[in-house]
């Protein structure tokens, strides 16, 4: 994965540098799936370790997430001095176009996510999150914020559970995940992207997608997999 940050902005932000808006990047990877990306990276960049655990799964199966990484990093802890302040700063500097993703050190017990975070998040114009732990779900669903999680749980996070920093590199699985980097998730799991290649990997993948059109279109006209195969297609 990447292992260089992105410069930072005047507001102290990892601020990538692609070569069109990050709204229209959104747009458009939105309307690919993860597979096609994950594809690209295994075989055009040889980057075989982008996935993030398969234990984080979308809320509903309808979403999807994609943006801007914002890291952040915690752990079991039962010390609570100065957390509401960290966990305040954090908010505060999520930043348009974000998904923001918690190491959470292992964690299956306390939820680090609920309603009043997702409501502050979405002010910030924060697109996502990728976290272990949830709760206030109904009240998430009801506000549409695309959440990949591993469980429910009713245990908040104080006194169980502390932030210890963010916007600093994390492990989430095998996968370094850079402040900057390019978060995609769907029903098939989430995966990071570095910065650096993302555009890149944005038009390899609307590629495939078009092919994998013309494939279809093939095996629906009733030819043979040789037959497809013999064309350029594949299975």
């Amino acid at each position: 994965m990447n292992t260089k940050l992105p410069p930072l902005n005047g507001n102290g932000h990892h601020k990538p540098a692609f070569p069109i808006p990050i709204s229209e990047m959104r747009e458009r990877y939105l309307n690919l799936y993860t597979g096609a990306v994950n594809d690209v990276l295994r075989f055009r960049y040889n980057l075989q370790t982008t996935s993030l655990p398969a234990h984080f799964a979308p809320l509903r199966e309808h979403m999807k997430l994609a943006g801007v990484a914002f890291t952040v990093k915690g752990a079991p802890d039962i010390t609570t001095d100065g957390e509401m302040e960290m966990r305040a700063g954090m908010l505060e500097a999520l930043h348009e176009n974000s998904v923001v993703v918690w190491d959470c050190t292992g964690d299956t017990v306390t939820s680090q996510w609920g309603e009043v975070m997702t409501m502050a998040a979405a002010n910030a114009g924060c697109r996502g999150a990728v976290v272990n732990g949830i709760r206030d779900t109904h009240s998430i669903l009801e506000q549409g914020f695309p959440v990949f999680y591993q469980y429910k749980s009713n245990t908040g996070m104080l006194g169980r559970f502390r932030m210890y920093y963010y916007q600093k590199p994390i492990l989430m699985g095998a996968v370094v995940v850079q402040p900057g980097d390019w978060i995609f998730g769907d029903i098939d799991g989430v995966i990071a992207i570095p910065q650096d290649i993302a555009y890149d990997v944005l038009l390899a993948a609307e590629e495939v997608v078009h092919k994998e059109s013309d494939i279809k279109d093939m095996v629906s006209s009733g030819l043979k997999p040789t037959e497809v195969v013999a064309k350029g297609g594949y299975f």
